[in-house]
């Protein structure tokens, strides 16, 4: 039996209690005296007069308590067919060095470094390496378009940035220093130095002045020790960029305490894990997924972490996800819906699985986007291992909902990621934030304090912070998805609030037909957008992705998906025009980019996104959109 409900019912009774009970799991120079000022920020904050560092709950912790030889660190790549097994200790002692260089560029507390790299070993140093001196670090993904990394610069003014020279891709190298160089010939804010990690793949031209070699600056400093700095667990931790509306980007904050709080407790209690055992987040330390449980969860809770650079299909084959469980004995894996949807197109029987032992495997954890009952369904079968989606937010730092694995595993209900956490109330409101009865659809909103571990306000905008996500809903945090909540208070996440169209009058959600459409047997993935119509205002239209090996022809597909929706949903949906495409367009992260689907469809202006993982996709769709005469 899961203890989720007295759990939760402690939180209810105590939120103060139970927090100033998870804190114990943290090493703090100054433990605090105080857990939460309800009158200090924009909504409060947790652990004001406390005192800690990141880095030392990371690795110095572990090393003190003779914990040093075990593997921090799984490193592979198999587009550089390069494998790394690092150490607590060497972690550490890499750190500390690489914390000596980046205080010899006059960086100390509260400066600010942005990090634009890509998935390797040095990446997560440079973060480490931040958070022992207390400077706060911004990570951009690397091979951002050098427009928005230049935004990115300006906002965040950093004293420093840590780059590389090249990103790995299938079959191509993505040369990171001419974007770097245009971004910081746009950007008003120059910064005092840029250290340039030279991968072997692509050496870089270095700046005379400006670009400092990283190897020869570790040489160097080589023997340096640089202790880990007091810092208020108030202080900001990083700043990871979230895409604003008005197309200025926003710098969601992290500040330190709260964050290792509310991850030392997510790391046993959502995710059941052990010190010592393997966790495999398949992200990018881009995102704040990456930023979680790659880096900071894994670390501070004594785990292996698994650092991998290359994808679900492809490097090389399908097989990717299974052969990386087996060598590590990975205990836990966090992927995204999308990967599986890659995976099941190239493999729909998962053959490729049969040739390793993922027996170490209790629990595939999904989030990132909504986790379709269908993929769900097609992973249970073929991993024979529970299925855990969760939903959470850059803004929040770790899972507003889950299945508490460690708490004993709840019922699963496909389609929902169960319940709301400790530290979270979350209820289901119409517009006027007005609660809504089970089972009917509306906005899904927090109330306030938001728990440890969540944004406290946004960079060097505290307004900001209120007019985007407390003022729509007073008391509430606005998370702008839509939803709603069964008598079980289980979650169903059905999509961004502006996912919601409105065809002829009737609200219906675009997640719910994608959910259809997933169920039929011929389509791997897809998406459904609403786009503009004449007469009703919007039409919901379906993009289909068919699995590998279908040869039926693509207009009786797409007629058996029409007929499907309306079956299931009902001619209310008005769903009558799917088109089969080779691929969708995604982000890095996996999310497919159906705002700027949809602006092709409404024949709106619209510019290739930044985050974008391949312009031929989004080329693809255009075309055939253009072929059907929208």
């Amino acid at each position: 039996m899961s203890r989720y409900a007295s759990v939760y019912a402690s939180w209810r009774e105590n939120p103060e209690g139970f927090w100033a009970e998870a804190a114990k799991a943290i090493d703090w120079i100054k433990p605090p005296s105080r857990i939460f000022d309800a009158q200090a920020g924009v909504y409060g904050r947790w652990f004001p007069d406390a005192t800690c560092n990141a880095c030392a709950n990371a690795l110095d912790r572990h090393v003190a308590a003779g914990r040093g030889d075990q593997v921090a660190l799984y490193y592979d790549s198999p587009v550089t067919a390069t494998k790394r097994q690092i150490t607590y200790r060497e972690l550490l002692s890499e750190v500390e060095t690489l914390a000596a260089v980046i205080a010899g560029f006059g960086v100390g507390k509260g400066d600010l470094v942005v990090i634009y790299m890509p998935m390797i070993p040095e990446a997560i140093a440079g973060m480490l390496a931040c958070a022992r001196i207390g400077a706060v670090h911004s990570v951009v993904f690397g091979g951002f378009a050098a427009k928005e990394l230049a935004t990115r610069i300006e906002d965040a003014e950093p004293k420093l940035i840590l780059a590389a020279s090249c990103g790995i891709e299938p079959g191509r190298v993505v040369q990171y220093k001419p974007l770097l160089d245009t971004a910081l010939d746009l950007s008003r804010h120059k910064p005092k130095a840029c250290l340039m990690f030279q991968r072997p793949q692509a050496a870089a031209a270095m700046t005379p002045g400006r670009d400092h070699d990283w190897a020869e600056s570790v040489a160097r400093a080589a023997g340096q020790r640089v202790a880990p700095v007091e810092c208020q667990a108030t202080d900001p931790l990083y700043i990871l960029y979230t895409s604003g509306t008005t197309g200025v980007p926003k710098g969601v904050v992290r500040d330190i305490g709260g964050y290792l709080v509310a991850l030392a407790w997510s790391m046993e209690n959502i995710y059941g894990l052990k010190p010592g055992e393997t966790f495999w987040t398949a992200s990018d330390i881009g995102w704040v997924v990456g930023h979680s449980y790659i880096v900071y969860g894994p670390l501070i809770h004594g785990c292996a972490s698994v650092l991998y650079e290359g994808k679900p299909v492809g490097t090389p084959d399908p097989g990717a996800f299974w052969r990386v469980i087996g060598e590590y004995k990975v205990s836990a894996f966090f992927t995204a819906p999308t990967a599986l949807r890659a995976v099941r197109k190239e493999d729909p029987e998962a053959k490729h699985l049969q040739r390793y032992d993922i027996s170490a495997l209790r629990t595939l954890f999904l989030a990132g986007e909504r986790a379709d009952p269908d993929t769900v369904a097609w992973a249970e079968r073929v991993v024979g291992r529970p299925i855990v989606d969760h939903w959470w937010q850059t803004e929040t730092g770790w899972a507003i909902a889950a299945n508490p694995v460690g708490l004993g595993l709840m019922p699963i209900k496909r389609g929902s990621p169960t319940v709301a956490m400790p530290g979270y109330q979350v209820d289901i409101v119409d517009e006027a934030c007005r609660p809504v009865v089970d089972g009917v659809m509306g906005s899904i909103v927090i109330k306030l304090p938001l728990p440890p571990g969540c944004l406290p306000t946004l960079y060097r905008a505290d307004e900001r912070m209120r007019e985007s996500y407390l003022a729509e809903f007073p008391g509430y945090y606005k998370t702008s998805d839509a939803g709603l909540k069964d008598a079980d208070g289980y979650l169903t996440i059905l999509g961004r609030t502006d996912d919601i169209i409105n065809v002829a009058g009737h609200r219906l959600s675009t997640g719910g037909m994608e959910e259809v459409v997933a169920g039929h047997p011929d389509v791997a993935e897809c998406a459904v957008l609403g786009i503009k119509d004449a007469i009703k205002g919007e039409q919901p239209c379906g993009f289909l992705v068919l699995k590998a090996g279908v040869s039926r022809a693509n207009d009786v597909i797409e007629k058996e998906v029409v007929a499907l929706v309306r079956d299931r949903i009902g001619p209310v949906a008005a769903f009558k025009l799917a088109i089969v495409v080779a691929r969708l367009p995604k982000t890095r992260s996996g999310k497919i980019l159906r705002g700027t689907m949809k602006k092709i469809a409404d024949a709106d202006a619209w510019t290739i996104p930044a985050t974008i993982e391949d312009v031929g996709a989004l080329e693809e769709v255009a075309a055939a959109i253009r072929a059907r005469g929208l």
